[in-house]
């Protein structure tokens, strides 16, 4: 009976492995090679999937999803004959996994060698400067030349992008001191702009003073004589209201002398012949101004309706 379990306990044994190697679960996003005695017969998708056992094998198993590659930096010569390194990275994914097995060795490596000799014959039609400034045409270029060789491998080089372009260290210096020209440069410029702005600001506020001042000054003078001429009206309102007679008008008239005689630039004086007549009056009202008032009276004399004019005694 040993013999007979222990062949029982073989054939369970081998019924097992044969049903592992039966069902073949691919995870999703993948894909896996089946050949059979050494030849393809058929890719496996994601899912489970069926397989003679010890006769069909799982030659490769390919990942579907989109790779990065970075490649180290790269020496490759300009058009002026400049050593330059240049990073690349590649974003490529596998769309035939068939082709990505069977017709190229590795594809790998050969995008890697491909990437670098395509990038050396754009680089060598360029100059240092162009090479600085033109990443997207080197981008782009690459990437056309990389997807249209790799397409027969089940390959698409779906972007190419350079990490760095670093020029030899005497280059970079004297770029760098360029670049601090130009930084110091642009700050002049700004500085010499914002003074220029400073300056017509400080113009502007200030002719806007001028102008507020001239304004006010304006509206003060017009407030005065405003006041003034209000002043008068009240005055001459006030003095018809109380209907003065002609003595209090030549008293009024001689409180008002000593303000005319005031300056020196008055030399003549304009008397109204009326004046005699109300300094009589007025020498008649008070006793006391009976002197004064003759000498102003014969002084006046000779005159009808019209005006007496008399020298200002000189200060000289």
């Amino acid at each position: 009976m040993e013999p007979v379990i222990i062949v029982l306990i073989i054939l369970v044994v081998l019924v097992f492995i044969a049903l592992i190697k039966t069902i073949q679960v691919i995870p999703q996003a993948s894909a896996a090679i089946v050949e059979r005695f050494g030849r393809y017969t058929r890719t496996l998708n994601a899912g489970l999937n069926i397989v003679v056992p010890f006769i069909d094998t799982i030659r490769n198993r390919i990942d579907l999803r989109e790779q990065v590659v970075p490649f180290p930096p790269q020496p490759v010569i300009t058009q002026d004959n400049l050593v330059v390194n240049i990073d690349t990275v590649i974003y490529y994914q596998v769309t035939d996994a068939r082709a990505a097995t069977y017709e190229v060795a590795s594809y790998i490596q050969a995008i890697e060698q491909l990437t670098v000799t395509t990038l050396r014959n754009i680089i060598g039609g360029m100059d240092l400067e162009r090479t600085l400034t033109s990443r997207e045409e080197i981008n782009a270029a690459l990437r056309g030349v990389l997807d249209e060789a790799t397409g027969k491998w089940g390959i698409r080089v779906n972007r190419v992008e350079l990490k760095a372009i670093e020029p030899p260290t005497s280059i970079q210096d004297s770029m760098e001191k360029q670049m601090r020209a130009d930084r110091d440069k642009r700050a002049a410029i700004l500085q010499a702009e914002g003074v220029r702005q400073s300056e017509i600001l400080r113009a502007e506020g200030e002719k806007q003073s001028q102008i507020l001042r001239a304004e006010g000054e304006a509206k003060a003078a017009a407030l005065r004589a405003e006041g003034e001429a209000q002043a008068v009206r009240t005055v001459f309102e006030a003095i018809h209201a109380g209907d003065p007679d002609q003595k209090l008008l030549s008293y009024q008239y001689l409180q008002m002398l000593p303000k005319i005689a005031e300056g020196d630039a008055n030399k003549l004086w304009i008397v109204p012949s009326e004046i005699g007549d109300a300094l009589k009056g007025l020498s008649g009202a008070v006793g006391n101004l009976g002197v004064m008032g003759g000498g102003s009276g014969g002084g006046s004399t000779g005159g009808g309706s019209g005006a007496d004019r008399r020298e200002k005694p000189s200060l000289d």
